[in-house]
Order: structure tokens, then sequence, then C-alpha cells
């Protein structure tokens, strides 16, 4: 190998985009996604060949040392896009696994077994990074807790709008509703929470410490509010009489179950990040 792929990193690197390439090309031969699961699926594959491009391309023409006043952690930077892009794209292949791969489909198995290629790559990508210590923001367990929580409310605004498919039109309780809105405007205040973690002239504007303590604590009570108003109206309306229900019964049943669930470990991961923060203070 020549230029940036001489190392053992940069042929990592190669293989997480050619993997992550190849099963989004796979998936799209197959036809056209319009499940928000399938749809969910295809975003990760081209974030996850997007990111690694990325990081090759501002190595090689140096660009990082350039950046080096707003982002002085570019170890840090690459081990946690790393560590995401692993969670990322090993959710997507156990999701499309589960949802369209099946023993006589010859391109949904080579999508499964691309998507599990780059999945392993990013792992060792990311165990080797990790060996090597970054010591930043998103390698430590706060930064790991901040991703993962908008990870999971990745995951739960696809479960509620996929379980919305599922159910009549018109049924679109306000208890519902205000669940959603909650895990889009956390996820929001996650990634910028930690863009102002990681660049350093916004981290030095304002008292980050403390408002990351009232943020975790308003975050606690607006997922125990989702949680509790999800649970309530969703299964309540689970146990209506069967003719008020479109196709899958099965298929929103699995979805309610998957935002519960999801609901309630980010519940948990908030709680644990509040828990820290007020110990950090």
């Amino acid at each position: 190998m020549c230029g940036p792929f001489k190392s053992l990193q940069g042929i990592l690197r190669l293989l997480e985009m050619i993997f992550s390439g190849a099963a989004l090309v796979l998936v799209l031969f197959r036809g056209g996604m319009i499940s928000p699961w399938g749809i969910w699926c295809e975003f990760v594959w081209v974030f996850c060949f997007l990111i690694p491009l990325l990081i090759v391309v501002a190595e090689a023409l140096k660009i990082h040392v350039l950046l080096v006043a707003f982002l002085p952690d570019w170890a840090d930077l690459t081990c946690g896009l790393t560590m995401i892009c692993a969670l990322m794209v090993a959710s997507a292949s156990t999701v499309y696994a589960a949802s369209y791969a099946c023993f006589h489909c010859v391109l949904s198995i080579l999508c499964v077994t691309m998507s599990l290629a780059a999945t392993a790559a990013f792992l060792v990508d990311a165990i080797l990074q990790k060996l090597k210590c970054p010591n930043g923001y998103l390698s430590r367990l706060r930064g790991v807790l901040r991703f993962t929580e908008a990870f999971v409310a990745c995951h739960l605004l696809t479960a509620a709008t996929s379980y919305f498919l599922y159910v009549n039109w018109y049924y679109r309780p306000a208890g519902m509703m205000w669940a959603l809105l909650v895990f889009a405007v956390c996820l929001l205040a996650n990634l910028v929470v930690i863009l102002f973690n990681l660049v350093t002239l916004l981290r030095s504007l304002l008292p980050l410490g403390w408002l990351e303590c009232m943020y975790n604590f308003v975050a606690v009570l607006l997922y125990l509010s989702a949680t509790i108003l999800w649970s309530v109206y969703g299964y309540w309306r689970y146990v209506q009489p069967a003719d008020s229900w479109h196709f899958c019964r099965s298929c929103s049943l699995r979805d309610l179950h998957m935002v519960t669930a999801g609901a309630l470990f980010n519940l948990l991961l908030y709680t644990l990040d509040l828990v820290m923060a007020i110990k950090a203070r």
C-alpha cells in the first residue's frame, strides 16, 4: 500500500470505506428503502464511509494541523468518531439482518456480510487508537455517555416513526407527540454540548460544568415524562379492538417496545450523567 494507506491504521480506514461503501451499494441495488429502519441503515453506511474518508483526506493534506486552535486534540476526535462509527455500523448490521435478510436473499446476505466486516474494521481501529491513550472528551466516560445518548435518541426517533406507519393515520396523541419532541430536542442539545466540549473557543465562552448539570437535570425530567406518556398512550392504544389497526400489528408492537425500552435506557444514561456531573463539581 502507498500514500495514506501504508500504515496499519491507514489500511483499516481503507477497509472501513470499502466495506461501508459496498454495503450501501448492495442495498441500493436491492431497491429503494421506504422503511425508517432501512433509511437509518443507509444513513449509517453513508456516515461510516464519509468519516474515515474525511479523516484520511485531512491527515494527508495536513488540514488537521491548521485546526489545532479549534480542535486541539485530533487523536481524541478521530478515536471518538471511530468508536461512534463502530457502534452505528454494528446497529445497522443488526437491524438490517433482522428486518431484511433471508436465506435466499443473496444481496441482503452480502450486504449484512459487508456491514459486519465494516463493524470489525471499525472495532479494531477503535481499540488500537484507544490503546494509544487519547485522553480527550470523546475518549473519556463523559463523552462516551454523551454520544451514546445521542445514538439511542436516533434509534428512538426511527422506531417511533416506524410505529406511526402501522397505526391509523389520525392516531397522533399529544402524549406521544411530546415524547417525539423530547427525543428530538435532547438529541440536538447533545450535539451542541459535544461541539462546545470539543471546540476550544466555544468551551471558553460558557461555564460548561454548571450548564451540563442543569441540562442533565432537565433532560432527566423530560425523559421521565416522555417514557411515562409514551407507555400510557402506546399500550392503552394497543389493547383496543384489532379492527382499528392497520396491517402489521406485530411491527407496531415491536416498535412500541423498542421506544419504551430505549427511553428507559436513555433515562438511566442521563441520570448517570447527572450524578457524574454533580460529582465533578
